[in-house]
C-alpha cells in the first residue's frame, strides 16, 4: 500500500488540505501530515524534500498560499512526485498568486497542480498515482469514479421527474 505526504505551510491550510487527507484515508492510503513553512522553517523543508522517500513516501501534496514556494522547492529537492495546492489565503491576491506561484515552474522541476483549494482532486491525483502500480488501490478507485458516473445518472432521473 502506498503512502503519501500531506504538508502545508501553516496550520491555517488545513482545512482546505483536509479533503486530501480524507480521501486518501477513503481508499485506505496511508497519509503523514506535517507543517513545512518553504520561509518561516527552511532547514525542515530541506531535510524533508531530501528525506521523504527514503521514509517510505511515494507522493508529496503541498499546499501553499500567498507566495506558494512550498511546492516548487519540495519539488526542487525531491525525486517524488509532487502535487500543489494553490491555496487561497487571508494574504493572497484573489488566490492567483498562489496559483502562478506553483504552476509555472522552471523546466526540470515539474509541479503537478490542481485547482484553487483543490486538496480533493490532489489526493485524487495521488491516490492514482500509486494506483498505477497497486492494483489493490487502483480497484478503488475504478470503484470510486462509478460512484461518481451513478451520481450523474441519478441526479439526471431526478431532474427528468
Amino acid at each position: 500500500m502506498g503512502k503519501v505526504a500531506i504538508i502545508m505551510g501553516s496550520t491555517s491550510d488545513m482545512p482546505v488540505m483536509q479533503d486530501a487527507i480524507d480521501i486518501l484515508e477513503g481508499f485506505d492510503i496511508e497519509v503523514e501530515v506535517d507543517i513545512v513553512s518553504a520561509h518561516r522553517t527552511p532547514e525542515k523543508l530541506f531535510d524533508y524534500g531530501k528525506n521523504a522517500h527514503e521514509r517510505g513516501i511515494q507522493v508529496i501534496v503541498a499546499g501553499a498560499g500567498g507566495a506558494a514556494h512550498l511546492p516548487g522547492m519540495i519539488a526542487s529537492l525531491s525525486p517524488l512526485p509532487v502535487i500543489g495546492v494553490p491555496v487561497k489565503s487571508s494574504n493572497s491576491i484573489d488566490g492567483w498568486d498562489s496559483v502562478l506561484s506553483i504552476l509555472q515552474m522552471p523546466g526540470g522541476v515539474p509541479v503537478a497542480t490542481v485547482a484553487l483549494n483543490g486538496a480533493k482532486n490532489a489526493g485524487i491525483l495521488a491516490a492514482q498515482i500509486i494506483g498505477a502500480s497497486d492494483k489493490c488501490t487502483q480497484d478503488k478507485i475504478l470503484v470510486y469514479k462509478e460512484g461518481l458516473k451513478e451520481k450523474v445518472i441519478e441526479g439526471a432521473k431526478k431532474v427528468k421527474k
